[in-house]
């Protein structure tokens, strides 16, 4: 009699989604779940944050108007905490469809930013591009996983750590490490923002750019505390930007 085998089962994709139109949240957890992703829902931002410190999520669907605490400060408390919530990717959802609305969304730790109405074939299509990344099954990379030192920056993918030469931690967020491991695999050659756009952070639907000059801004700004150059990230006028090893 041959003996039961073991199965091993797949981990199950938790997904938390954050809205108080009821509309919204019906229809947004009805084709999720359809995906065999497993939902769970908070109506304010208050109970977002304490659902979201309860459990480990795999991606936020986060409203921007929310009753109360807004969408924005949601996702500024969710990066703010320690450990894996920090680092859930966030979708922002919102009626507002500016481009300085996307850009904020973007700026405080959004992954990606979908303007109401919107239909199920695009909801998925951002969901899943968010999960490839946050599981590590995205489009390959040339060089990632890698160990990288140049301009007395070491970066290791692998770990997510940034440190000078010395030895001193460079305190960047995964957007600003992200943009720096980017800019150094292509060292000497010029990036446009939108190529900084899909090949740093994923970002396949967006057409804003204005981000990435912010984010580089800041980088910029950590560099030069650690006393390090910021001028090896290098604006070349009219076309992007180029990260400079000598």
């Amino acid at each position: 009699m041959n003996e039961p085998t073991a199965r091993t089962l797949e981990p199950t994709t938790r997904i938390l989604v954050v809205d108080d139109e009821p509309a919204i949240t019906e229809f947004v957890t009805y084709n999720l779940r359809k995906e065999g992703w497993e939902v769970e829902v908070a109506t304010d931002g208050d109970s977002a944050l304490t659902i979201a410190q309860q459990a480990d999520f795999d991606l936020v669907v986060l409203d921007v108007m929310l009753p109360g605490m807004d969408g924005y400060e949601v996702c500024r408390r969710l990066r703010a905490v320690s450990g894996t919530t920090a680092d859930v990717p966030v979708l922002f959802l919102s009626a507002r469809d500016t481009e300085l609305d996307k850009v904020v969304g973007l700026e405080i730790g959004g992954d990606d930013y979908l303007a109401k109405p919107f239909g199920v074939r695009e909801l998925i299509a951002r969901v899943k591009a968010l999960l490839r990344r946050r599981q590590g099954t995205g489009r390959e990379v040339i060089g990632a996983g890698e160990r990288m030192e140049a301009a007395g920056i070491v970066l290791d993918e692998a770990s997510h750590q940034s440190t000078t030469a010395d030895g001193e931690q460079l305190d960047l967020t995964p957007r600003e490490f992200e943009l720096l491991a980017c800019l150094m695999r292509h060292v000497g050659k010029v990036l446009s923002r939108d190529q900084l756009l899909r090949e740093a952070w994923d970002w396949e639907y967006l057409v804003e750019t204005k981000t990435v000059d912010t984010h580089v801004k800041r980088l910029r700004d950590k560099l030069e505390a650690a006393g390090i150059d910021p001028g090896k990230v290098e604006t070349v006028r009219g076309y992007g930007y180029r990260f400079k090893a000598d």
